[in-house]
Order: structure tokens, then sequence, then C-alpha cells
């Protein structure tokens, strides 16, 4: 019975030295190899006849053999059981003399006078590659890390550098801001100041010159008791300087109402025959002005309703007729028209008088504008550009046809509403 238990267990120990899946490899106190298992013939390539009574270094890189031999001699005086190359790299020699890194625990065993030293080998080269896998990975990331933050660092910098400009320019821009603000409270203040003078001065000069127009029609009164050719073109001399100064004012007057928002629009329904009068009454205070053997003929075909401001166009047409008058010729014909068409009250004034160049035409409605063939002729530059502010307050708009020498042709439109808009009105 207990040599056969012996027998099983011999072949039980040589089963599990045989089939372990670590190579395992056990050297005497000399150092010689006396056993290796099959994993580790696998592991080294080497068979247990080619290795048995060889010395571990066998098994070992030559460039450590020197180093090996003292280590094994230092745990042969004292054997413990330990992990060796904790701290540090192992590796293993092949048969074919390639190495491998390799993870050795040690153990031993005493029989009589001897030691006996079992080494576990385990081949590590696989998770050596995956260290060294993760640690390029790791070494990748660090230097992505490192490239990031200085692109974070730079990109930082240049956000800052921006932020800096930003507030330096929105400074600059503020204070221009306020530069600008400046500027423009001071223009004000100097465009109220001068349409107040200009409006305190219109209506001071009104009175005197109503006192000198009564005077000339008394004077043209007396004369007629006594004929006298030279009292009467005086007198017609003074009637024509004083409705030019009256021009004038009153264009003065119209600016300032103008741009300080006083003028208000009154739309209302005229018929044909309103328009009719309007027209008659407008062509007799316009035929003092008239040149010798100038002629207005005016044609209305307006057969509806009329929707207009009656006294800004009354005004309108005071100022694109009496600026026909001014610069037709004598024996001029003037035409003055009124229709409707495409939902639009128009008026027309055609005249055969200087006419105007086109390069002065882009600038015509423009304050204080003169064109260069009527510098020496009296006005104020102000007339078309009243014209255009009255049309404005009526949505309405204007339109200048002309050529040098050959006349001009204005037209006005003024929307119409539709009959659903008319009953509000």
């Amino acid at each position: 019975m207990d040599s056969g238990k012996q027998i099983s267990n011999i072949e039980q120990f040589e089963a599990l030295f045989n089939y372990a899946t670590i190579g395992i490899v056990v050297t005497n106190d000399e150092g010689r190899i006396i056993n290796f298992n099959k994993f580790a013939e696998k592991q080294f390539e080497f068979s247990r006849e080619e290795v048995v009574g060889e010395t571990v270094e066998l098994l070992i890189p030559p460039s450590v053999h020197a180093k090996h031999h003292k280590y094994r001699e230092d745990y042969y005086h004292k054997p413990e059981v330990r992990v060796m190359g904790h701290g540090r790299d192992l590796f293993a020699r092949k048969k074919d003399g390639s190495t491998f890194p390799v993870e050795v625990s040690l153990s031993h065993y005493t029989i009589g006078d001897h030691t006996f030293v079992i080494a576990f080998v385990i081949d590590i080269t696989v998770r050596k590659k995956q260290e060294e896998t993760v640690l390029q990975q790791k070494q990748e990331l660090e230097r992505g890390t490192i490239e990031i933050k200085s692109m974070n660092s730079e990109l930082e910098q240049k956000i800052s550098d921006r932020t800096k400009m930003l507030r330096e320019a929105l400074a600059e821009l503020e204070k221009s801001k306020e530069e600008l603000n400046e500027a423009f409270e001071a223009e004000k203040e100097l465009s109220e100041l001068k349409s107040r003078f200009v409006t305190m001065a219109s209506h001071e000069f009104r009175t005197p010159l109503s006192t000198i127009l009564t005077s000339a029609y008394l004077l043209d009164k007396y004369n007629e008791l006594s004929p006298d050719a030279k009292i009467d073109k005086h007198v017609k001399r003074i009637k024509g300087a004083v409705g030019g100064m009256k021009g004038i004012l009153e264009d003065f007057l119209s600016l300032g109402r103008l741009e300080e928002g006083h003028v208000q629009t009154n739309i209302k329904m005229v018929t044909r025959a309103f328009i009719d009068g309007m027209f008659k009454n407008l062509m007799q205070e316009l035929d003092a002005l008239l040149k010798n053997g100038q002629q207005i003929v005016y044609t209305n075909s307006v057969v509806t309703i009329v929707c207009m401001d009656t006294n800004l166009v009354t005004n309108i047409l005071i100022n694109l007729v009496s600026n026909a008058i001014k610069f037709s010729p004598e024996n001029g014909i003037i035409k003055v028209a009124s229709f409707v068409e495409d939902n639009n009250f128009i008026i027309t004034v055609e005249d055969n008088g200087i006419g105007i160049s086109e390069e002065d035409q882009q600038h015509l409605f423009e304050r204080f504008f003169r064109a260069k063939n009527a510098i020496n002729i009296q006005g104020t530059g102000l007339g078309l550009h009243i014209v255009s502010k009255y049309l404005e307050l009526m949505n309405g708009r204007i339109e200048m046809k002309s050529k040098l020498n050959e006349g001009s042709t204005i037209t006005i439109y003024i929307p119409q509403p539709t009959r659903a808009e008319q009953t509000d009105i």
C-alpha cells in the first residue's frame, strides 16, 4: 500500500511538473540544471537533454553572465522565496541566441546537505509589447497634451491680444463717438441759431418790403393822373425788385418751417373746377412776373376727384412756374398741364428757356445749388429743394428732362388713394 501510494505521488508530481503552463527550471547548489519541464523546452527551444547538467547561465544572455553568477551565489548562501528581477527588466536566452523578456519567481528546497532552487519562468513578451504600446500611446498623449497646452496658450495669448486691441478700438470708437456727438450738437446748435436768425430776419424784412411795395403801387396810381414813362419804368423796377426779394424771403421761411417740422399735410379731395380756379388765381398772381411777350398756357385734363394738399401744390406751382418765367426768354411760351394717369395726379411745367446740363441735373434738388448757366440770374438755389420736400410730405416725386438752350420739362407725381382709402379722407 505504501509503495503504491508513493508511485502515485511521484506520477502526480511528474504530471504536474511536465504539464504545468509555466516554465520550470530546477538547479542544484552548483547552479547546474537538473530538471527542465516541457513548457520550458517550448519557451527556450532547448530539449531537456540539451540543458541538464549545464549551468543556468546557458539560459541567460551572455552580457549578464558575470552579474548573474554573483546573484546566484548570494542566493544560495541566503535562499528565500522571492520574485527576481523586481524593479528591473529580465531577459532569457533561447537556443538560437535570441532573447525574450521574462518574469522569474524563485523558491528552494533542501535534501540533506544540498540546496536546490526552482525557477518559475513566465514569458512576458506579449505583456511587454502591450506595455510598450500603452507607453507609446501615453507618450503620444503627453505630446498631444503638451501641443494642446501650447496651442491653448498661444490661442489665449492671441485672444488676450485681440481683446486688448478690441478694447483699445472700442475706447477710440467711444472717444470718436463723443467727439462726433459734441460736433453734432455744436452743428445742430449752429444750424438752429442760423435757422432762427434767417426766420427772424425774413420776418423783419417783410414789413419794410410791404411798405416799399405799397408806396410803389401808390406812385403808380399817382402816375395815372399825369403819366410819365420814366416814373412808370422805375415803379416797375421797384415792384420787380421787391417781388424778387419777397420770393427769396419766402424760400428761407419755407425751408425753416420744413427743417423744424412745422409743415403738416392736409390732404383734401378736390374737383376739376377747384383745380381750374386754383390755377386761375395762380396765373393772376404770377402775371406781374411775365417778361415781354411771355405767355402761360394751361391745360387741365382732370375729370375725376383728386386728392392733394392744395396749399403745398399751390406753393409748388408758384415755384416751378416762376422759375420757368425767370429762365425763359421774352416772347416765350410756358406750358402747364394737369391730368391723372396710372393712379397719379400729374402736373407738368414746360419751358423753352436756358435748360440745364446733365452734370448739373444730378445736384439740382440740393440746398443752395445753382446751375452754372444760372449764376448771374437772381435766386437762392432753394426752390427745387423745397419743392422736393413738399412732395415727400405727400409721398410724391419729381422728375426733370432738360437740354442746354432748349428748355426744361419738370413733372411732379402725387399718388392717389384707392376708393376705399378715399372714404377715410
